[in-house]
């Protein structure tokens, strides 16, 4: 049998009465109705939204609408109460505590757990949930629930805790059942990155979450009941109708198999408390109801017996009998009862005499009035030029083309938003400063966006758009408590023969935050040096999903735990980096009188953040008490379960706690030899045993309403935390912290920032303190810094410094300075080194670098990761992230002396990432030329060549170069501008904005043909030398002649050196297999450095085919990370004897014009084959230079 709703609106929940004959529904629209098995409706009621869920029980129906909140019904429609969270939240689902609990679980997007009171409504408690979650599911003991990142978990709300969790759906939980101590669940799964039903219900041990079995439904399960009688039946539907009964505990038992006969999709689904009866709702309103009994006298009321009737509508009391007629007076008819003033009695006194507009305004506008004239009998008049296309029509804002700030619209923008001031904000409000930042991307590329309207302090920002950026708070944490960055500093000085140095690394950033002093920095080399670690991985600190295929499925990393687990992970490896192999180490940490503090020389690490404790265990059955010592270099907090009933607890308390770290355990004892209860804590903390740095971690998963401030009180973070030892009391200073920020318009990305205290500031405005969100770095009050408003700023990492250690910590001993002699030695790791193919001649000690030495520098990369670029319905593209280059070769050239122009540093880098695009043409470098076991050149860690650049930069050396800007910004180290020499800018005049490219330069200026074939870089630092000092040697007057006939020639020429270029790559014959040729290849693919030959299909542009040639590649680069190109391009190509692109038919060409970006001077249809030739290598270099890897 069949029920129908009054208006065809979705069935969205379905829910039986259990104690009387009753099927309760509820709809796309809002409203719950109750249904009868004799076919009547009785009572309706609204849920305030869209019906998510419904659930009946003896005395109450309990509904909850979407976007709105949940409430309690009786039987008759009267409302017993209805909560709607106050926060601006949202409820996301709900479900009772237990089968016979009187309390409700609500889940909200918080996200948090609220109980509430299944009677009332109030709300009892708030538990932190660890997801937004989707749906729940109450078990005999405990609360199950299902999260959209495909985790189940069971929740223990008595005790706040997860008990555990598991991976069941890959693309998220749609639903979850339990029943006795199984689980049920169905969810997505992802196919072709798009999400799909999961064609299997997964059954699990409730205990321990363990996977039982697995039930296969092909058709892909949406909606599943379990039957009331039979605890381990699961009656499983999909969206077009077939439905599934089968028995978990015995998956390859009988099945039973239902088809139901719908024109549209399944969208609830309930089974009656006897199991007699299915009841199936759909998108049309219509509910189906499948019954178990073969004959109609069979069957019986919904719930199976005679129970309490339903109730009904109270009936109105009819209108009493009046005799009207026409002398019946008017106010025979009563009015209700009213005690206030009614609207017909207001005086004009009481009026408002603002915001009035009388008489109201008319609706024809009056210069359409004006005209208006009377023809027979119509009145009409033309409408006038200024009121066409505007009638009627509600104003709207204008549309901005980016978000983004750019060099090149400076002048032209004048939407600055000013900041509220924090004052007048709400707890709720999250201050614009603390907003997720994304560097957005010009045509001129990322050297183009305006960081200096995000920062107009003198410290410098970190960049984004790489990957592992999550760690940017931390760095700036750690770069700004001097000891740590003292130490750093000092380390890059010594051998470290560590290819993968994190100590190292740090110490290369903190030097270029140094020097940079407020531009943007680029920390790809230290993000690169850690997820190429083995021990990375394994503890969860790469960032797989920052990737676009891991955003379309909903995956996402919780930046709150990966940057507390790097924290612990950052600290023990630069303990073993900084550690001497030799056990040699220098004592740093002196006492008051100027003797070592300790007599142990350990790591200097270990000495500056090392927790030196004693733990004792002891035995609770046979009282055996055993100490051991233990050494960490982070504290983790943790919380006491009743803290909210123990009252005001502060930051010192919840540190002495951290630090005692009382346990209970069962473990097997060693003395009376059985397993035994076990109680463990630290003992004996005196001053001596703490560190001068302690680096803390919140732990604030699940408590984090410990830290929102209350208002009115004090801060639960001081300035200053007083710590009480066994000998007496420690005093710690806060000097950075780590914040996650969680807005309510990023709930599914929250982001990382870091508040520092800077030692240089300290004394001045504001007490030094300063907010660093990534590129974005702004001056903040103390009490701005350390106050916790509201849930939306939440605690990661929190640095203390010990006061009274301050002044002992001495470096003296430490060396502070690179060792020079570096540059007089030929150092390789290749193992087939070609000795004809060195060109380098290091210096001699007598050409050691002094103050004002020019050297003349160039750099050729190779890049490890594609652009990302999203390409518009409109054919219009955006840049979401640039490509990501590694340092692949460096030379340098003396610039000066008898041996000018003669490299001395002529370095190949090793990397051990992934390569996915050698940019053969234009960086010369072969696949192989980067591997110990294969490269014929000089080749030298990454870290070696950046220690001999950073030593030029030390010793004062000028730079000579062609575009050096991005040049020092990939490789990661800032140069001063009084530093550098760059040809880019010397042969430029300011009013223009054309700037010209190296191989124009050196033929229009030298009178001399470079690039002929692939790049070499010894080649372009040796031209950019010879540009320098011809500018060096022109007279003022005769350099501005050369530069305005540089303008004038160079636009004859579109600003290209004639001669058509060799391709190293050449053109194989038609009939020859696919060889790579350069092509401007517009493409979108991930970004995971662990895979780059994916079977990902892209779209290749090649300017070398005729209109139409668009095709897919299967595999995107060839062996040597090239995109090719399919046979029937490289048969139209202009060599040999194919035809030249003169046949081509006129419009043809036309239409390739719109397809380029930045044609100028196009050949005429009937140039010759070695014109298009030049042409269309010419537009290869400008597309490829757009996306970051062409040249310079």
């Amino acid at each position: 049998m069949a029920y129908r709703v009054t208006t065809p609106i979705s069935i969205t929940a379905l829910a039986f009465d259990p104690v009387s004959d009753t099927l309760w529904t509820g709809t796309q629209s809002g409203q719950v109705a109750a249904f009868h098995s004799a076919r009547e409706r009785s009572v309706y009621f609204t849920a305030g939204g869209p019906v998510q869920k419904i659930y009946a029980t003896d005395s109450q129906v309990r509904a909850m609408g979407q976007n709105a909140g949940v409430g309690g019904w009786s039987k008759g429609g009267m409302t017993k109460y209805y909560w709607r969270p106050t926060d601006n939240t949202q409820v996301l689902t709900f479900c009772p505590a237990s089968s016979s609990a009187t309390t409700l679980i609500a889940a909200t997007t918080a996200p948090e757990f609220v109980v509430l009171n299944a009677s009332t409504g109030q709300v009892m408690r708030s538990v932190s949930s660890p997801a937004h979650l989707v749906t729940l599911a109450p078990s005999p003991s405990a609360v199950i629930s299902g999260s959209s990142d495909g985790q189940i978990r069971v929740h223990d709300i008595r005790a706040s805790s997860t008990v555990a969790s598991v991976k069941a759906h890959v693309g998220g939980v749609q639903s979850v059942l339990a029943s006795g101590s199984y689980a049920f669940s169905i969810g997505w799964a992802i196919r072709q990155g798009r999400p799909h039903a999961d064609p299997l219900v997964k059954v699990f041990d409730v205990r321990n979450l363990r996977p039982v079995a697995s039930i296969p439904f092909p058709s892909g399960p949406t909606f599943m009941a379990v039957h009331p009688v039979r605890p381990t039946t699961i009656v499983a539907s999909s969206a077009n109708g077939l439905v599934n009964i089968f028995d978990a505990t015995n998956p390859s038992g009988s099945t039973e198999f239902l088809q139901l006969d719908v024109t549209s999709y399944i969208s609830s689904i309930a089974i009656s408390p006897t199991g007699g009866y299915i009841a199936f709702g759909d998108s049309d309103g219509t509910v189906r109801i499948a019954t178990a009994y073969e004959t109609p006298e069979e069957e019986g009321p919904f719930n199976g017996f005679e129970g309490m009737a339903p109730e009904w509508f109270t009936e109105p009391e009819p209108l009493p009998q009046m005799d009207w007629d026409e002398r019946t007076p008017l106010n025979t008819i009563g009015m209700p009862f009213y005690n206030d003033t009614l609207l017909s009695s207001w005086a004009t006194d009481f009026l408002p005499s603002t915001d009035l507009q009388w008489p109201p305004p008319p609706k024809i506008p009056t210069q359409v009035l004006a005209e208006i004239s009377l023809r027979h009998g119509i009145m009409s008049a033309n409408l006038p030029r200024e009121l066409r296309g505007k009638r009627n029509l509600a104003p709207t804002p204008a549309k901005t083309s980016s978000k983004g700030r750019f060099m090149s619209d400076r002048g032209r923008r004048t939407d600055v938003v000013p900041d509220t001031p924090t004052e007048i904000l709400t707890s709720n409000d999250v201050p614009r400063a603390y907003h997720k930042v994304e560097i957005e991307y010009s045509k001129f590329g990322v050297e183009d966006f305006d960081f200096a309207y995000y920062n107009k302090t003198s410290h410098s920002g970190l960049e984004t758009h790489i990957q592992n950026c999550y760690t940017n708070s931390l760095i700036q944490a750690f770069h700004y408590m001097l000891p740590l960055r003292r130490l750093a500093k000092s380390h890059i000085t010594t051998d470290c023969a560590r290819e993968h140095c994190m100590l190292c690394e740090f110490g290369f950033v903190t030097r270029m935050l140094e020097d940079a002093k407020g531009k943007n920095c680029h920390i790809s080399n230290f993000c690169n040096t850690f997820s190429a670690m083995p021990t990375a991985s394994a503890m969860g600190v790469v960032d797989y999903y920052d990737t676009d295929a891991a955003k379309v499925q909903g995956r996402r990393s919780d930046y709150a735990i990966m940057i507390q687990q790097f924290n612990r992970f950052w600290t023990e490896a630069m303990v073993t980096e900084g550690s001497d192999p030799l056990d040699n180490n220098i004592s740093i940490i002196h006492d008051s009188a100027g003797n070592d503090y300790t007599q142990r020389v350990e790591s200097p690490l270990s000495q500056l953040m090392g927790l030196h404790s004693m733990t004792a265990i002891k035995c609770t059955t046979c009282r055996a008490t055993s100490r051991k010592h233990s050494l960490a270099h982070t504290v983790d907090l943790f919380y006491p379960p009743n803290w909210k009933e123990s009252g005001d607890i502060d930051f010192a308390a919840l540190l002495r706690m951290a630090l005692v770290r009382e346990r209970e355990f069962w473990m097997n004892c060693p003395s009376c030899r059985q397993l035994s209860h076990m109680r463990s804590s630290r003992v004996e903390l005196r001053k001596a045993n703490l560190p001068p740095l302690l680096s803390v971690n919140a732990c604030a998963f699940n408590d984090s309403d410990i830290w929102v401030d209350n208002r009115g009180s004090a801060p639960m973070l001081q300035p200053r935390v007083s710590l009480q030892l066994d000998d007496g009391i420690v005093e710690f200073e806060v000097r950075s912290l780590v914040i996650k920020i969680v807005r309510k318009e990023e709930l599914s990305s929250p982001h990382l920032v870091s508040i520092v205290k800077i030692p240089e500031q300290e004394g001045r405005d504001e007490g030094g303190w300063f907010l660093f969100n990534d590129f974005v770095v702004k001056s903040i009050t103390e009490d701005e810094a350390l106050r916790f408003p509201g849930k939306w700023k939440i605690p990661c990492v929190i640095c203390l410094e010990r006061i009274d250690m301050q002044d002992r910590v001495d470096f003296t001993k430490m060396p502070i300075s690179l060792d020079p002699s570096i540059l007089t030695r030929d150092l390789t790791i290749s193992l087939k080194r070609d000795k004809s193919r060195v060109r380098h001649e290091p210096l001699g000690l007598g050409e050691l670098p002094t103050p004002g030495m020019v050297v003349a520098i160039d750099a050729e990369f190779v890049q490890l990761q594609q652009a990302e670029i999203e390409v518009r319905s409109d054919g219009t593209k955006k840049t979401l992230r640039p490509p990501r280059q590694s340092l692949a070769r460096v030379s340098v050239l003396r610039g000066d002396g008898p041996k000018e122009g003669i490299p001395f540093i002529d370095d190949h880098i090793h990397t051990a990432a992934v390569v996915v695009n050698y940019l053969t043409e234009y960086s010369g470098i072969h696949q192989g030329d980067l591997d110990p076991a294969t490269s014929r050149h000089t080749l030298v860690p990454r870290k070696v060549a950046y220690k001999k650049l950073r030593l030029l930069v030390d010793m004062g050396c000028m730079f000579v170069g062609h575009g050096l800007m991005n040049d020092f910004r990939t490789i990661n180290i800032h140069v001063p501008a009084d530093q550098v020499l760059d040809t880019i800018d010397i042969y430029f005049v300011k009013h223009r904005s054309r700037r010209f490219n190296l191989r124009f330069l050196t033929w229009f200026v030298l009178k001399e043909d470079i690039q002929t074939a692939n790049h070499d870089s010894i080649e372009d630092a040796k031209a950019a030398l010879l540009l320098y000092k011809k500018w060096q040697e022109s007279e003022e007057g005769t350099f501005s002649r050369l530069l305005e006939s540089l303008y004038k020639d160079g636009k004859e020429h579109n600003y290209r050196a004639p001669g058509a270029p060799q391709i190293a790559s050449p053109v194989p014959a038609p009939a020859a297999p696919a060889t790579p040729v350069p092509s401007p290849v517009l493409h979108r693919q991930g970004r995971s450095s662990r895979d780059h030959s994916s079977d990902a299909r892209q779209v290749t542009f090649s300017p070398l085919s005729p209109l139409g040639a668009t095709h897919f590649t299967g595999s995107p680069f060839s062996p040597t990370g090239h995109p090719f190109v399919s046979p029937r391009q490289a048969a139209l190509a202009p060599h040999g004897n194919a035809a030249p692109f003169s046949t081509l038919p006129f419009d043809m060409v036309q239409a390739l014009r719109q397809v380029q970006l930045g044609v100028q001077a196009t050949p005429s249809p009937q140039a010759s084959a070695q014109e298009w030739t030049e042409y269309w290598y010419r537009q290869q270099q400008d597309a490829l230079r757009r996306m970051g890897g062409g040249p310079r």
